[in-house]
């Protein structure tokens, strides 16, 4: 089967502000949609995902699923929020919100877009999450004596909530950009690249293919052991930015083979 999508560049322009669409994501939007005609996929095979939060990085990850076909369900505390309405109606194909513990149950993909300290209790809150992916962009963030960020677990986030959901497939993923490069990787002026670390290579590979429709390349950085180096590397930046001394922006790229 074949599935045609028509973009109309004239409205797509440089960007546009409630989509974060560009130019060049309409047109990866458009070969994927084409892609998944050519092979069959279509809309039949989408996943269900649950976005645990809706703060900056659900608002970012969860319209750009949504975009690609995949259902989003939104779990929130309060689901009736006015803000939580609005993002539901600003993802659309079908999108909703009910409690976290529901928006789980009803996925095959569990994204835990929460503040990174509370990863734990959020976890465990969820109910059984045996053989579900669950995508983790958080940073375990606290702040020393001096006032300096500092990565505040012994371990990592992921392998946190690998003990909390032990029969889910954790991935480490989306935690080295912030929320609005997520909705357009085009800010990094290049390709650029998502580290993913994860100790099950389907699940990995689940995630680095949503990666990819996005307009992103990846990079598998190993087991879920390696997610605490992976978690470090937004201490400086934050640092930098927010404490003292001069701000900077980092963005991975893959070395290209000479």
């Amino acid at each position: 089967m074949l599935s045609l999508c028509i973009v109309d560049f004239n409205r797509h322009n440089a960007m546009n502000p409630l989509t974060g669409f560009s130019r060049k994501r309409a047109s990866l939007l458009a070969i994927f949609l084409i892609t998944v005609g050519l092979t069959g996929s279509s809309l039949a095979n989408a996943e269900t995902i649950a976005v645990i939060g809706t703060g900056d990085v659900a608002r970012a990850l969860g319209p750009e699923f949504a975009a690609l076909g995949h259902r989003i369900v939104y779990g929130s505390r309060d689901p009736s929020q006015q803000k939580v309405i609005d993002l539901v109606a600003k993802t659309g194909h079908g999108a909703s919100a009910t409690t976290p513990a529901e928006a789980a149950d009803l996925a095959t993909i569990v994204v835990i877009a929460v503040p990174g300290m509370v990863v734990e209790a959020v976890t465990r809150g969820l109910g059984d999450l045996s053989g579900k992916i669950i995508i983790d962009p958080t940073n375990p963030l606290g702040r020393d004596d001096n006032g300096f960020f500092i990565h505040r677990v012994a371990t990592s986030n992921a392998e946190i909530i690998q003990a909390a959901a032990p029969g889910a497939f954790v991935v480490k993923a989306f935690n080295t950009l912030d929320w609005r490069t997520m909705i357009d990787p085009e800010l990094a002026g290049g390709p650029l690249t998502i580290p993913l670390v994860g100790d099950n290579e389907s699940a990995k590979a689940t995630v680095a293919s949503l990666a990819s429709a996005m307009g992103f390349e990846t990079i598998d950085l190993g087991p879920l052991r390696h997610a605490r180096y992976v978690e470090g590397m937004l201490i400086l930046w934050i640092n930098n930015r927010f404490v003292g001394g001069e701000p900077f922006d980092y963005h991975l790229r893959k070395t290209r083979a000479e």
